[in-house]
């Protein structure tokens, strides 16, 4: 199996970027379609029945994403997708609660819009601890303990990592925030739909969710809000006062549905995709390393999604491997900040040496990756690592027994 057509004649390349985002499910597709065509009411007319008729699909929407997650659906506000959701829960209740709490506890390897919402927040006046990771990329809970003061009004830590596919221990991370009476925030973006999320279990306040990773629309998300311990946030957006006054703006009924399909979709196809993509991932790292020595897998291989495999080839440049794989779709990072050649402030965080965080490249495998596209891609890796060592001179001296850390590089 190679790459497939787009009807169009260009070969298009097989796809392995699901963390980027994901095709949209023809399921979710079709429940989206009546209300892009006959079904355009607003669903906040209350004076007609195309108004009524959205607010009903609108609802039944807001009650799927909240039976996901084991939440109420009063519980759930519409967004625009998970940058606005982190902006809403770290800004929103930080300016709530200023005039007695000054101090937020995230962590190093968040998304880019949490460190970003943090970093506004920083220039507001508030104090913010980003924790450090351990080598395997989970944060250590005794930090976490450390790091409240009585000031503290947050803590905000992703569930599944977009880059290394890590799953911090969000539960026990709940227990510890809900015993010094602080919000606990996360960003489930990675990890919604693809393992179990309980709000309630886990003792999560806030949550951020997005449609375009669990093959649904792209440009809706969702926001979690707990209604009891009530958590208050000061709205970002101002206006008509929708979506309980948190989100102002009419809510996109066809997108919305087609989150709540989503949801739905991912809720009963959960167990399946799981077992389904844990065998495919262990047949690409298996596979690849067992032909490729000096091979690194980034992150915990216990505590991690499956579906999220980071693999630095040493080396080797990530970027020329990239070129080389141009008819597999790969990145090397997070696709927020693929653009910049810096290496990944993820691997740094995790301690990877600058070389081999250089040399790092992402796999993602979803719902509808085939086995054949993961042969296709082990087969088409293999080769190319090889290629590009064999005209490596650091390679070279590797296999002749040079230690690259004892040479002194002069500059010239």
């Amino acid at each position: 199996a190679g790459p497939s057509g787009d009807g169009v004649g260009t070969p298009r390349p097989l796809y392995m970027d699901v963390q980027a985002t994901t095709p949209l499910d023809p399921r979710v597709l079709d429940s989206m379609l009546p209300y892009l065509t006959a079904c355009y009411g607003n669903p906040h007319s209350r004076t007609h029945a195309y108004g009524w008729e959205s607010e009903a699909a609108m609802e039944k929407a807001r009650r799927q994403v909240a039976d996901l997650i084991g939440a109420d659906s009063r519980e759930i506000i519409f967004t625009s997708g998970a940058t606005e959701s982190n902006n809403m829960a770290i800004k929103g209740v930080a300016r709530f609660y200023k005039s007695r709490k000054k101090h937020i506890i995230t962590t190093q390897t968040e998304h880019k819009c949490v460190l970003d919402s943090c970093r506004s927040l920083e220039s507001e006046g508030f104090q913010v601890t980003y924790l450090p990771v351990k080598k395997n990329g989970l944060i250590d809970l005794k930090e976490l303990e450390a790091a409240f003061r009585p000031d503290t009004s947050l803590v905000s830590v992703m569930t599944v990592n977009n880059e290394i596919g890590v799953k911090q221990p969000v539960g026990d991370i709940g227990e510890i925030c809900r015993a010094h009476k602080v919000f606990f925030h996360t960003d489930a973006a990675q990890a919604i739909g693809k393992i179990p999320m309980n709000v309630n279990n886990m003792k999560i306040d806030l949550m951020s969710i997005s449609g375009h990773k669990i093959y649904g629309p792209k440009g809706v998300g969702a926001i979690y809000v707990r209604r009891r311990p009530r958590v208050r946030l000061e709205p970002l957006q101002s206006g008509g006062g929708q979506e309980r006054g948190l989100r102002s703006g009419t809510v996109p009924t066809p997108l919305a549905v087609g989150l709540g399909a989503a949801c739905e979709v991912a809720q009963q196809e959960m167990e399946y995709d799981h077992k389904r993509i844990s065998q495919l991932a262990e047949r690409l790292v298996t596979n690849i390393m067992s032909e490729v020595p000096d091979v690194v897998m980034n992150g915990d291989r216990e505590h991690r999604y499956p579906g999220c495999i980071n693999l630095s080839f040493a080396y080797v440049e990530g970027e020329s491997l990239l070129m080389a794989l141009k008819d597999v779709a790969l990145s090397s990072g997070s696709a927020c900040t693929s653009a910049s050649l810096e290496p990944s402030y993820v691997l740094r965080a995790i301690g990877t040496d600058e070389d081999l965080a250089h040399s790092s490249i992402r796999f993602g495998i979803g719902r509808f990756t085939t086995e054949e596209e993961v042969d296709y891609t082990v087969r088409k890796c293999i080769q190319h690592v090889r290629r590009l060592r064999e005209m490596s001179p650091l390679w070279e001296m590797v296999q002749d027994g040079i230690d690259l850390k004892s040479i002194k590089w002069t500059q010239h």
